[in-house]
């Protein structure tokens, strides 16, 4: 295998026909088989060059190239126990797909996982069909992100697939992939289109009509815009009749920072996100509310806050659950009432210094999934409630 460099004893060699028939060998224009008892598949690889490790070819057929990961999602189980038969799941479903690359990973928030890379977003969807369906496994799959090029300000270079590997200090140059999009619709739409990529920070390439009514537009897309919802955005804008295609476009630099979800002024890097510095603060509010409305109200209160580096962009308060201490003071003096809240507000005081917030599981699940959840379980709901009146 001229990619690997592995050496197997051939078995048997033959040809299909349809059945396949043992051959002496193969010859120009032969679609045949080898049989070498390979125990570990990711030494051969799909459109590997194969030759004789005796009289080995100079070099290998071109075409050939590794699949490169272009998106990135963590997949964990819901129930932690799922781990072993998720990763034994992974392994039979890379038997026959070599563009699955996987490891392992470890959340704060959601516990063992693995760290899986896609060709796009409907190799996602289609891995996590499979998953879910072919080996009955519950799982949470995280917002998928895109591969960055990060440079310091001391000049060491580093990728970044995962917002918890951001560097901390001062970046020189972040470098995000880009792509090359080509949207065919019908020339009635072509406003809803350039106001949406537009605001996904695409730059016009061209438009040519088709015909009197069809019109192609060609954009350059920041590939982490696109991998969410912008498809979605389109058939919705377009009634569904625009199609889009794109490949990748190499890389820009590009205007970005991390954003991180802090709780009671610590960092919860579960929550964090690589995202452009025009739309970081959009980013901030919408977590920050949206943990607000999740996490349980506590003893005390508890600030939710988004900051770039050192900067708070967003805030909201967790209000504290309050006991009534004059319940049992009916009447009398006011400096009495005014004593026991005033003792109330010490302890208070005492316990958010010591306390800790609890995130619950069903919180991280909420915040960081990628929204598919929400949908089956509202789906899930709406039949019950057809089927039970």
């Amino acid at each position: 295998m001229m990619s690997t460099g592995a050496e197997h004893d051939l078995l048997e060699i033959g040809v299909i026909s349809p059945e396949p028939i043992p051959s002496k060998g193969l010859s120009v224009g032969e679609v045949g088989y080898l049989i070498t008892g390979v125990k570990d598949v990711r030494q051969s690889r799909v459109g590997d060059t194969v030759t004789s490790a005796h009289k080995p070819a100079e070099e290998s057929l071109g075409g050939y190239e590794d699949p490169k990961p272009m998106v990135f999602s963590g997949l964990f189980p819901i129930d932690g126990s799922d781990y072993p038969a998720l990763r034994d799941a992974l392994d039979k479903l890379k038997l026959n797909d070599a563009a699955l690359i996987y490891e392992p990973e470890t959340s704060a928030a959601l516990g063992f996982g693995f760290r899986c890379g896609f060709l796009g977003l409907l190799h996602l969807e289609i891995v996590r069909e499979r998953l879910e369906r072919e080996f009955n496994l519950d799982l949470i799959s995280t917002a998928p992100n895109v591969i960055y090029d990060v440079v310091d300000e001391a000049g060491n270079a580093k990728r970044v697939t995962n917002p918890s590997e951001f560097p901390e200090g001062k970046v020189a140059t972040i470098r995000e992939p880009m792509v090359a999009c080509t949207i065919i619709a019908p020339s009635d739409y072509i406003g809803a289109i350039m106001e949406l990529c537009q605001s996904r920070r695409g730059q016009m390439g061209g438009m040519d009509y088709l015909s009197e009514d069809r019109v192609e537009m060609r954009y350059r897309l920041p590939l982490a815009e696109i991998v969410f919802d912008f498809f979605d955005q389109l058939k919705s804008r377009t009634r569904g009749y625009a199609s889009l295609d794109w490949k990748f476009d190499g890389e820009e630099e590009a205007d970005l920072v991390k954003v991180d979800i802090l709780l009671q002024g610590e960092k919860v890097d579960a929550f964090s996100a690589i995202t452009h510095r025009d739309k970081a603060y959009s980013y901030g509010v919408m977590m920050t509310g949206k943990l607000r409305e999740l996490i349980p109200r506590q003893q005390f209160e508890v600030p939710i806050q988004a900051a770039i580096g050192s900067r708070i962009i967003a805030r909201e308060n967790i209000r504290a659950m309050r006991k009534d201490v004059l319940s049992k003071c009916y009447g009398g003096d006011i400096s009495r009432k005014r004593k026991l809240l005033e003792k109330q507000k010490e302890g208070k005081k005492r316990m958010k210094m010591v306390g800790r917030v609890e995130v619950p599981q069903e919180a991280f699940i909420a915040a960081l999934s990628s929204g598919e959840e929400k949908e089956k379980k509202d789906k899930k709901s709406s039949r019950y409630s057809v089927e039970n009146g």
